[in-house]
Formats: structure tokens, C-alpha cells, sequence
């Protein structure tokens, strides 16, 4: 059990090595994207299934509440938390429009999408992006095992950040650094480098 257990560390420690060298433009351009619309009085939607839909729900929590710093509320909403929409527009339409209502009820130019898929195959979240280019939307996909078809719909304003693995787990891992690593620049870059602890 130690041996298997050590194993999930050290593969989770030379994934973070190699996304690092790999994704820290992305993600950079990912932060700026979001924080440009920050600052132009947009906001951002966030989507995706299962463990996908609690990473929504982290970044949509630090961008509201806080991420370390005290400062004022950001606009950011995860669309999974609704389950009366969810479940509403499941039975009535189908469970693949639960995000794509949402944006179109929801998303204006200028916002941007927080697309997030393990595998960037989830057809409900790759239904999301394209009504977010219908609204003239940003999208940020976060993905892995090659981007999927996702990785197909994506245009020259929008940002990939693809995990360079297989395993769903480790995927998992590094979106969640990827989403502190956002919400820790979105804060630099408002309110200075410095943290007042």
C-alpha cells in the first residue's frame, strides 16, 4: 500500500515538472484573458462534470469570496450549482443543454468561458463553447489526454490549457494548481504583487 501510495506522489511530482514547462504561457494567457474582462466590467462562467463541475465551484468560490487577500467580490459563477436549471433543462430538453442554456441565458460578449473536461470530450461542455462563440464569448479550455474535441473548436482569442497525460487523477491535480495559479495572477495583476498577510 506505501509503495502504491508513494507512486501516485512521484507520478503527480514529474507531471507538475513537465506541465509546468508546458503550460505556464497558457495559463498566463488564460489570466490575462480573464482579467481583461475583469476589468471591462465582464464576467466569467465556469462548467463542467463531476470532478470537473467541483473545480468550477473552487474558482467560481475564490473569485467571489477570496483567494488570499481580502478584496472586493469578482464576478464569477459556476454553472453546475443549480440543480433545479440542471435538472429542468435535463428532462425537458437533455442533459447535454444544461450548460448551454445557462450561457445563453447568462453570458454576454466579452465573457469569458471556463470550459473544463479531463478528457475535452464532454459534449455537454463542448455544446457550452460553441454557444459561448455564439455570444461572442472567450473560452478557456481545460483539458487533457490531447484536448479532445474540444481542442477542435477552439479559435485564435481562445486559450487551451492542455495537461500533457492520460490518468484523469493527475489531470485532475494540475487543473486545480492551474486554477490557484490563475486566481493568484488575476489578483497580482488588480491589486500589485505583494500579499499582505
Amino acid at each position: 500500500m506505501k509503495t502504491r501510495i508513494l507512486g501516485h506522489f512521484n507520478e503527480s511530482i514529474e507531471l507538475k515538472k513537465k506541465a509546468a514547462e508546458e503550460l505556464a504561457e497558457p495559463i498566463a494567457r488564460a489570466a490575462q484573458c480573464m482579467y481583461d474582462a475583469l476589468t471591462q466590467g465582464n464576467k466569467i462562467l465556469a462548467c463542467g462534470n463531476g470532478g470537473s463541475a467541483a473545480d468550477c465551484q473552487h474558482f467560481a468560490a475564490e473569485l467571489v469570496g477570496r483567494f488570499e487577500r481580502e478584496r472586493m467580490p469578482l464576478p464569477a459563477m459556476a454553472l453546475t450549482t443549480d440543480s433545479s436549471i440542471m435538472t429542468a433543462v435535463g428532462n425537458d430538453y437533455s442533459y447535454q443543454d444544461i450548460f448551454t442554456k445557462q450561457v445563453q441565458a447568462f453570458g454576454q460578449p466579452g465573457d469569458v468561458l471556463l470550459a473544463i473536461s479531463t478528457s475535452g470530450n464532454s459534449s455537454n461542455v463542448i455544446a457550452a463553447v460553441e454557444a459561448a462563440h455564439e455570444r461572442e464569448m472567450h473560452v478557456i479550455s481545460l483539458t487533457g489526454k490531447g484536448g479532445g474535441k474540444m481542442k477542435l473548436l477552439l479559435n485564435e482569442d481562445d486559450v487551451e490549457i492542455c495537461v500533457p497525460h492520460d490518468r484523469t487523477a493527475r489531470i485532475q491535480e494540475v487543473h486545480l494548481l492551474t486554477i490557484h495559479c490563475i486566481c493568484d495572477a488575476i489578483d497580482a495583476a488588480l491589486f500589485g504583487e505583494n500579499i499582505d498577510e
